[in-house]
């Protein structure tokens, strides 16, 4: 007994645990976060670092609240994911992280979450528990269900937009949910077309809700959801109050969204086109810009 513990010793040291646990947190996924900041950005409240800090709890607060749930997703899935020729890297499908341990860190997750949230107001308290039972009822069902499985996933940032708003204690801009709405949606969307390159290139087992979708039928979708955004955008750009000058930022906006459309076409991306985002240099470029527009523009406003 005491040889066979040694060698378990060996073979997975420390630092390979807390890596795997890091891993499975998918940390590169904590950008889709980012959206919590929106709501001082275009409030203008840059120079308020109360704000700043509520808006850091409301941020870590959602990443803790999605790491729990890729981490309760990971285990459900891991048999499936085992044989898929990308999910099979995840540390719970490649036997790096325990199930044990990944619903015990998904707990602490969960439970830190909720602290943050509370310290933050009671509307923030409502807004992570629709977020979780948005998550929970993607994962349990409507991720199977053609175009509702995207609307989930655009609701999901919609709440995260509405919860930045609500922690720095500024309105809510119907402007700003609808337009990441639709931006969230087009971005489901393309995800959905990775899946679907990645299926017929390496005829690699896909998730059943693929079967409701073509490569066609997406890429329509996708553009008239990205017409619908850049229209949504302008008008709001146009009948802001703020500043007559907002209309500016337009172009970046165009621009990101061209350049994402080009990519998953011509680089025959596979099942993370949305890792584009956090990768393409051009794309990058465009959002700091966009970002340092709008509150240059509205803070001068």
């Amino acid at each position: 007994m005491s040889a066979e513990i040694v060698v378990e010793v060996v073979e997975r040291p420390a630092w390979r645990s807390v890596v795997a646990a890091f891993s499975a947190l998918r940390p590169q996924q904590w950008t889709k976060n980012l959206l919590l900041f929106a709501g001082i950005v275009f409030a203008a409240k840059l120079g308020d670092a109360s704000r700043w800090v509520e808006a850091g709890a409301a941020f870590a607060a959602y990443c803790a609240a999605s790491s729990a749930a890729y981490l309760v997703n990971d285990v459900r899935d891991r048999e499936a994911d085992r044989v898929h020729p990308l999910k099979q890297r995840r540390p719970v499908a490649r036997g790096d992280l325990s199930v044990r341990t990944a619903l015990v860190l998904a707990a602490v997750l969960a439970i830190v979450a909720l602290v943050l949230a509370v310290a933050l107001g009671g509307e923030s308290v409502a807004l992570l528990g629709a977020f979780a039972c948005l998550q929970a009822a993607y994962s349990l069902r409507l991720k199977h269900v053609v175009l509702v499985d995207v609307a989930v996933i655009a609701s999901l940032f919609v709440v995260r937009a509405a919860a930045g708003a609500v922690a720095v204690r500024v309105p809510i801009s119907p402007w700003l949910l609808v337009c990441t709405g639709l931006l969230a949606l087009f971005l489901a969307l393309g995800k959905r077309r990775g899946e679907l390159v990645l299926v017929e290139s390496q005829a690699a087992p896909g998730r059943p809700v693929l079967d409701g979708y073509s490569l066609q039928s997406v890429d329509r979708m996708g553009m008239v959801v990205a017409f619908a955004t850049v229209v949504v955008y302008s008008a709001y750009t146009v009948s802001a109050h703020d500043s007559r000058a907002l209309p500016a930022t337009i172009l970046f906006v165009v621009f990101g969204l061209f350049r994402y459309v080009h990519l998953i076409r011509r680089r025959g991306l596979g099942e993370e086109p949305d890792q584009v985002l956090v990768t393409d240099k051009p794309i990058l470029v465009a959002v700091a810009l966009w970002v340092a527009a709008c509150a240059a523009v509205l803070a001068a406003g």
